[in-house]
């Protein structure tokens, strides 16, 4: 889902197909057994045409290049990502072997698409309203849904959330693994009074912009452009913003601006980056059992290195002002088994800058800050809370954080 996802797996640029002999046809999945964890990946053959999925990654129809297909055997490969992968029709599968940069395993395919169970994601037909709208942000166009709540009227004035996702390049779903953390949300939200704006981030989905000099800075610049967007319809009472990760610091820095009316900050970061980053390095290779260490100076001086402007400004970044500049009811979540914003470290940190008055209670009555036993940092029910799970957990969003952020809003006068 983003950034702050530290899972280690090969991400897939396959190049133009050319032509061959027909073949072996449809769609044919299998899995990818990396120790640690395990991806899904799916085959389209259709002659000397070939499109790979990748499920897990939200990647989809990226085109492969065919080397040769026949009635029972097939052979791919990519010679810019050193990667390929051949295999044979033995009863009913196609059992062979994948490689990419020097990493060699078995692969056996099976007819059909890979479907994970994600029993939370709604369904059309919705009792509510949705409608396709857009925003700009200087050169950058964001593109996304905006939802009504179901029996909305315009003579009825509800609260909006601008939802704004976590680290990396999301589409309005916030999509990972198959799961849709943010339609879960908004679906929720519409059924309880309670309109959002959910968007692809620039460079992402429908949206348009440079994301690869963009930091989280302007990452925030668009998300400001979105409320405006929202002040603009004249529709709504109060107007709100829901963040996640990197998308919870986002609503910490609207908030200080006064640019908010509310937020919802859900893993929000409460430390510099490099300690973040730190931390989850350390977590990796704690799970790999190894017993190497880092710094965090090694951790800079890799950052350094990979001439990012997105990771120089978040490892440089210290949210402490910003937290100490909210003066808007805020409600900040975090599970105690998140390993990507971990709440042991983050949430002391973020009370403590929160503004206080002189009695020592936060300078909003509505502020919250809770800490969810047995969730992760997708705010599902887990068991270690390692990134490896989330594919796996079927639950999408935990129904009592759904629950709070409905209640929680739905209070503010």
């Amino acid at each position: 889902m983003n950034r702050f996802l530290a899972i280690f797996v090969p991400v897939f640029l396959l190049a133009a197909p050319f032509s061959v002999a027909q073949g072996i046809k449809g769609s044919w999945k299998g899995e990818l057994d990396f120790v640690s964890s395990k991806l899904a990946v799916v085959f389209h053959f259709d002659g000397d045409v070939c499109t790979m999925d990748s499920p897990d990654q939200g990647a989809k129809d990226i085109p492969a290049e065919v080397r040769f297909v026949s009635a029972d055997s097939v052979s791919i490969s990519n010679r810019q990502l050193d990667m390929a992968f051949s295999g044979k029709l033995l009863d009913g599968k196609i059992v062979g072997r994948f490689s990419q940069r020097g990493l060699s395993m078995p692969l056996v395919l099976t007819p059909g698409e890979f479907v994970r169970n994600r029993p939370q994601t709604p369904e059309p037909p919705f009792p509510y309203r949705l409608e396709d709208v857009s925003f700009s942000n200087g050169d950058a166009v964001l593109s996304g849904t905006l939802v009504y709540p179901e029996g909305w009227n315009a003579r009825k004035k509800v609260p909006v959330a601008l939802m704004v996702s976590g680290s990396g390049l999301q589409n309005r779903d916030e999509e990972l693994f198959g799961h849709k953390p943010f339609l879960v949300i908004a679906d929720y939200l519409a059924r309880n009074g309670i309109a959002t704006l959910r968007y692809d981030d620039r460079g992402a989905g429908a949206s348009t912009g440079d994301a690869a000099n963009a930091t989280t800075e302007d990452f925030m610049k668009d998300a400001s452009a979105g409320l405006d967007y929202l002040r603009s319809l004249g529709k709504f009472r109060k107007i709100g913003v829901i963040g996640h990760s990197e998308g919870g610091g986002i609503a910490f820095m609207l908030a200080s601006r006064g640019r908010t009316d509310f937020i919802v900050s859900l893993a929000g970061p409460g430390v510099q980056g490099d300690s973040i980053l730190l931390l989850q390095n350390l977590n990796a290779l704690r799970q790999a059992g190894s017993p190497m260490t880092v710094t965090k100076e090694f951790v800079r001086a890799s950052v350094k290195s990979q001439n990012s402007p997105w990771l120089d400004y978040s490892i440089d970044y210290d949210p402490a002002a910003d937290i100490n500049g909210i003066r808007c009811p805020a409600l900040i979540l975090n599970g105690d088994r998140d390993v990507q914003v971990e709440a042991a470290v983050n949430i002391p940190s973020i009370e403590s800058n929160l503004p206080r008055t002189r009695r020592g209670k936060y300078v909003s009555k509505y502020t919250e800050v809770k800490v969810y036993p047995g969730l992760n940092h997708l705010f599902q029910h887990c068991v270690t809370g390692q990134p490896f799970e989330y594919k796996d957990i079927e639950e999408t969003v935990s129904p009592e954080v759904l629950e709070d952020i409905s209640r929680w809003i739905t209070k503010l006068k």
